[in-house]
């Protein structure tokens, strides 16, 4: 869709959403189900923050009820069935995991997702991203130039770059892959990839980039990754792999570059989607956003460490410089 249209559509959509003064029963707090494949991270208390910006006390005016899969995916549905019980109001569900196992619960709690690895239209969650049409709606990215960009960068900074590394949650990300692995190949740059299906399987692919040589490494977007952050820049540094990563902020973890949207802005964001939900809007009127805007930040000190000098062309277009 052409993206002035989109957004034209998006804010009809959104003064078009029904809102109620008092959505809820007189003496009822709202309840909101906050439920993820990951453990904690810094997007609990984003989360909270955006509900008290937007007037929220939260304990008082509005419970949210917290639950974490800690990486393992076969706990998510039984979060999910246990939220379901104590009659949440709204489900905000910052993974694909999360965002798959409520809507196999339920198809009339609202979700308010926040995903970086899904289509929703092709996933067949949504009908169209201005009118969802069902009971999900929030913030997705699956923008497949996204992995063409991450090879442009990366193949600037690295010198005669040949062979490249792709690390991948198999479990959602398999369209980023592909649409990473297109344009690398299409620059001749043999591509590996690097699938896994949990953290611990991490130190085991930085052992096969190693052993086939690869000289550069793409990480792509999966709740785990950016709950690893600082784990996996340690891993390439060790290994000695310049790696770009699709979050910014593996740049300040110690990483060479990360290019893409910033995962806080998008909960923020998605924090103003519960409101209107507890107010009276129907999920399936708020139109699904995409990220318009994506950070690009390099860590110069780790650029040192590997030898690599990145070219002043590149940091001009940097968002955020490390310096050592």
């Amino acid at each position: 869709m052409d993206r002035r249209a989109f957004i034209g559509s998006m804010a009809i959509g959104l003064l078009a959403a029904p809102l109620a003064a008092e959505a809820q029963p007189a003496g009822k707090v709202p309840h909101v189900g906050y439920v993820t494949s990951s453990g904690r991270s810094v997007n609990v208390a984003v989360f909270d923050q955006g509900l008290r910006d937007l007037g929220y006390t939260i304990g008082q005016d509005v419970i949210v009820e917290y639950r974490f899969g800690e990486g393992h995916n076969d706990r998510v549905p039984m979060l999910i069935d246990e939220l379901l019980r104590l009659k949440v109001d709204v489900f905000f569900a910052p993974s694909p995991q999360a965002i798959r196992a409520a809507r196999q619960a339920t198809d009339t709690v609202p979700i308010v997702g926040v995903d970086l690895e899904t289509n929703p239209v092709e996933a067949g969650w949504v009908k169209n991203l201005a009118r969802p049409g069902g009971n999900i709606t929030g913030l997705f990215l699956d923008l497949p130039e996204l992995g063409g960009k991450l090879i442009q960068i990366l193949t600037e900074a690295v010198p005669r770059l040949q062979r490249v590394a792709v690390l991948w949650d198999a479990s959602v990300a398999a369209s980023q892959f592909k649409a990473t692995e297109g344009p690398a190949r299409a620059v001749r740059l043999k591509v590996q990839s690097l699938a896994f299906r949990q953290s611990e399987d991490f130190t085991a692919s930085f052992e096969a980039a190693r052993n086939q040589r690869a000289q550069a490494l793409v990480i792509l977007s999966a709740p785990s990754v950016f709950l690893n952050l600082k784990r996996l820049a340690d891993l390439a540094l060790q290994y000695r792999l310049p790696a770009i990563c699709v979050f910014p902020q593996f740049a300040d973890a110690g990483g060479l570059m990360g290019y893409g949207p910033n995962i806080t802005d998008l909960v923020r964001q998605a924090a103003s989607y519960v409101d209107r939900i507890l107010k009276g809007a129907r999920p399936a009127d708020l139109p699904i956003q995409r990220p318009a805007v994506f950070k690009l930040a390099a860590n110069m000190k780790t650029a040192k460490a590997l030898g690599l000098t990145i070219p002043p062309s590149l940091l001009q277009r940097a968002d955020q410089v490390i310096d050592p």
